[in-house]
């Protein structure tokens, strides 16, 4: 006889995450920022386990033991420091030079002159990146818990989608997630964080001449994932990343590898995407070997 299951409710991302530690830390190493932050995301997703499990104790426990390594703060110090400038990690910095390759000419010709083009960046950390010195973008920025005034406290899976009508006050050209999808710490909320994004983007003066997908790259996704959520997944490959984002409404117009990260630039080719909530993906082993992580991305 099987007992009968209580259905969880979908927890927020802010609920996952643990409070700010007002402790000061020293400048860390880039090993041991690369230490702290690759620890940050194993008691995260230790903790989502034990929540999904419903074994609150381990779950506070795991959430003390992140606390006493100085907790979101000290993290958020870690990611900030790994993109500061004399690191290389502005991830938006190829973001940049793929605008600056592909889209300004256009833009400077079209009929919009020098308009900026509208970002919400996701995660976001800093004010003074790439993207928001490049003079291209008016960008909205939000994190879960901001350490700057002109960043706002959000959670992106709360913030309401912009109506059709209000779409083209209240949208974007692009949405940024960098390092962000690989932060959820379960499969079916970082589908579902993809889902969500195309109801942000804005569809507009995309030229339908024979090769639209050159005319404009806009709307887009850009997003940035730790390489071996690709390259070493036991469940996610290119080929099934592509069939999600495909199956979304996306075309895959960018792409770069690098040694730590892939970085992607998702064209929003069909308005369709923005119905695409009954896609189904299921986890599914696409890469078999012992020394692979569990990465994933499930749609449902």
């Amino acid at each position: 006889m099987t007992a009968n299951k209580k259905r969880k409710k979908t927890r927020l991302l802010s609920h996952t995450r643990p409070t700010l530690s007002t402790r000061k830390k020293p400048s860390l190493s880039s090993q041991a920022t690369r230490s702290l932050i690759r620890k940050h995301h194993n008691l995260q997703k230790q903790i989502h386990t034990a929540l999904s499990n419903g074994d609150n104790v381990v779950a506070d426990s795991l959430r003390a033991e992140l606390g006493a390594s100085g907790g979101l703060q000290r993290y958020q110090d870690a990611s900030i420091q790994g993109q500061s400038a004399e690191r290389g990690g502005d991830t938006s910095k190829v973001l940049i030079e793929w605008m600056d390759e592909i889209l300004l000419g256009k833009m400077h010709g079209s009929s919009t002159g020098n308009k900026k083009l509208r970002m919400l960046e996701v995660g976001a950390l800093k004010v003074d990146n790439a993207c928001s010195r490049s003079g291209i973008f008016d960008v909205a920025r939000i994190d879960l818990h901001s350490q700057h005034p002109g960043i706002q406290t959000q959670d992106f899976m709360e913030r309401p989608v912009p109506s059709q009508s209000m779409l083209e006050e209240g949208g974007f050209d692009i949405v940024s997630l960098s390092l962000v999808v690989n932060y959820v710490g379960d499969a079916a909320r970082r589908g579902e964080m993809l889902k969500r994004v195309s109801g942000f983007l804005r569809v507009k003066q995309r030229a339908h001449t024979g090769d639209d997908l050159n005319s404009s790259i806009l709307p887009a996704l850009f997003l940035v994932l730790p390489a071996p959520c690709v390259t070493n997944s036991r469940y996610l490959d290119e080929e099934t990343l592509e069939a999600i984002m495909t199956a979304l409404g996306y075309v895959q117009t960018m792409k770069k590898f690098s040694k730590k990260l892939v970085y992607y630039v998702w064209s929003l080719a069909s308005v369709h995407g923005r119905k695409a909530r009954d896609v189904v993906f299921k986890k599914k082993e696409v890469r078999p070997g012992g020394q692979r992580n569990n990465f994933a991305i499930v749609l449902q």
